[in-house]
C-alpha cells in the first residue's frame, strides 16, 4: 500500500490528509514510481486554500523524484531501477505514483533525488526567465524583484555567474543579508532612495527586471528598467501588476511572461534540465539549503511556508 496525501476540501494545513491506496500497474505510457523526495512549493499550498482552482479531492504537489518500480507498454525509454524526476505532474504528495512517461526526466548519477526535489521545478523556472524569456547576456545589469525567494534567489545566483550584475530587492529588511549573498546589491523595496541606488550602478536604467512579486513593486520595477527595455513577470505574489500600456509602449518596454511548461515542453527540457544540472554540479547555489520534513509532516512545511519560516528549499523525504 501507498502512503498519499490528499486534501477533501480547502482551507488550513489541517486539510492534509495521510491516507493509504493501492497503485495499479502502469498502463500503456505509463510508469510507476516509488518515490525518494518530493518538491513543496509555494503554488501547492495556493491549491490548498482554494485561491488555484482545482478539482476535489486532490492529491497535491508537482514535483519529485525516485526510481522506477515498473514500466507499462510502450515505455522503452525507461527501465525499472531508473531514477527519474518530474517538475509538472500533479499528485505527487504520495510514496508511490503512476506519471505519464513523457513526464520524466532521467536523472544523471551525480545528482541526488534530493537535489531534483529540491531544485528541478524551481531551477527550471529560473531557467526560463534566464533563457526563453529573455536570453541574459554578459555585461548586462538585472533587477530581481522577490530576491529572497526560493526563485529569486536561483536566477540571481545563476544570472551573476552568466555575467550579469545583479541587482536584488527584498520586501523586508530581514531578507537583505540573504538577498546580498546572491546579488552584487542588495535594496529593501520600500526604500525612498531605492531608484536612486539603481541608477547609481545603471544611469539609464537596467536592462532587464525579473519580477516574482507583483504589484508591490510594479512602480519601482517600471522606473528601473531602460527605454528598450524588458520586463520580465513570472510571478506574482502580491498580486498581478497592470504596468501603464500607454508608457511602457511609448519608451519601447518589451514585457515577457509565461509559465514553466510553456517554456520547458518537449523541444526544451533536455537543454534546460543539463544547463540547470551543471549549474548545481558548478557549486553555483551551493548555500542553497535544504529544509527536509519527514512524508508525514507536509502540513508542517506548509505552516511554515505561512509564516515565513523557511531557510531552505522545502522537501518531503519519503
Amino acid at each position: 500500500m501507498a502512503k498519499i496525501i490528499r486534501i477533501h476540501e480547502h482551507g488550513e494545513p489541517s486539510v492534509l490528509r495521510v491516507e493509504t491506496a493501492d497503485i495499479a500497474e502502469p498502463g500503456p505510457g505509463e510508469v510507476k514510481i516509488r518515490q525518494e523526495a518530493i518538491g513543496v512549493n509555494f503554488f501547492d499550498t495556493m491549491l490548498r486554500y482554494g485561491r488555484v482552482n482545482g478539482p476535489l479531492p486532490m492529491v497535491l504537489g508537482s514535483e519529485g523524484s525516485g526510481a522506477v518500480e515498473a514500466v507499462g507498454a510502450d515505455t522503452a525509454e525507461f527501465r525499472v531501477g531508473d531514477r527519474v524526476a518530474y517538475f509538472a505532474s500533479m499528485g505527487a504528495y504520495a510514496s508511490e505514483r503512476l506519471i505519464d512517461a513523457r513526464s520524466l526526466i532521467a536523472l544523471p548519477q551525480d545528482i541526488s533525488n534530493e537535489q531534483a526535489a529540491a531544485f528541478l521545478a524551481k531551477g527550471l523556472t529560473a531557467w526560463m526567465g534566464l533563457r526563453a524569456l529573455h536570453d541574459i547576456a554578459p555585461g548586462e545589469v538585472v533587477l530581481v524583484s522577490g530576491a529572497s525567494g526560493n526563485v529569486g534567489s536561483i536566477l540571481s545566483r545563476w544570472a551573476k555567474a552568466l555575467g550579469a550584475t545583479v541587482i536584488g530587492v527584498a520586501g523586508s529588511k530581514g531578507k537583505l543579508e540573504k538577498v546580498r549573498a546572491g546579488a552584487d546589491q542588495a535594496l529593501y523595496a520600500q526604500d525612498p532612495e531605492a531608484l536612486a541606488k539603481v541608477w547609481a550602478i545603471a544611469p539609464d536604467g537596467v536592462d532587464v527586471v525579473f519580477d516574482f512579486v507583483g504589484n508591490a513593486t510594479a512602480e519601482l520595477s517600471a522606473a528601473a528598467v531602460r527605454s528598450g527595455g524588458k520586463i520580465v513577470a513570472i510571478g506574482a505574489a502580491s498580486g498581478q501588476s497592470q504596468p501603464d500600456a500607454a508608457e511602457v509602449a511609448r519608451r519601447g518596454i518589451k514585457v515577457a511572461s509565461g509559465g514553466v511548461q510553456d517554456h520547458v515542453n518537449s523541444a526544451t527540457v533536455g537543454e534546460a534540465s543539463s544547463q540547470l544540472f551543471q549549474a548545481i554540479r558548478d557549486g553555483l547555489f551551493h548555500d542553497l539549503d535544504v529544509t527536509r520534513y519527514a512524508f508525514t509532516d507536509a502540513a508542517r512545511a506548509h505552516e511554515d511556508i505561512a509564516a515565513r519560516k523557511l531557510s531552505g528549499l522545502p522537501v518531503l523525504i519519503v
